[in-house]
């Protein structure tokens, strides 16, 4: 029997009062600016609530494009486009960081063999005890 909304842990209920407009605005070769106006339930403009601006843009990878999302300083759009540019590249070098982080810790995992480690004091010249069976986290 299919579950009512009300009954899930998560219900996917708007909120009405955290509404927004999006509009997309783009030179159509460097990125994409998401200006999000705030607005109220009957669809007329909120005033009481700032205009957010969320940069846009593609790094290249050797896999392909990882698009990368940030969020743009500004009172109107003429400063989001000035300071699109240095948001996107701080947004870049978060993610670059971000990759070296997991590459790092992909590196540095340690593969146990099935059964565990048998103590380390059953080692002998022979390797490590335990059947040979890699097993990968």
């Amino acid at each position: 029997m299919a579950q009512k909304p009300d009954d899930r842990g998560g219900d996917p209920k708007m909120d009405a009062a955290s509404l927004y407009r999006e509009e997309i605005i783009t030179d159509r070769k460097v990125g994409t600016i998401r200006m999000l106006t705030p607005i109220k339930s009957d669809g007329t403009p909120d005033t009481k609530r700032e205009i957010l601006y969320v940069g846009e843009a593609q790094l290249m990878t050797s896999v392909g494009a990882l698009p990368i999302n940030f969020e743009i300083e500004g009172k109107n759009l003429d400063e989001a486009v000035a300071h699109f540019g240095d948001a996107a590249k701080e947004a870049v070098e978060r993610a670059m960081k971000d990759l070296q982080e997991m590459r790092r810790q992909a590196a540095s995992s340690i593969v146990v063999p099935q059964g565990g480690m048998g103590g380390l004091g059953g080692m002998g010249p022979g390797g490590m005890p335990g059947g040979g069976k890699i097993q990968i986290p």
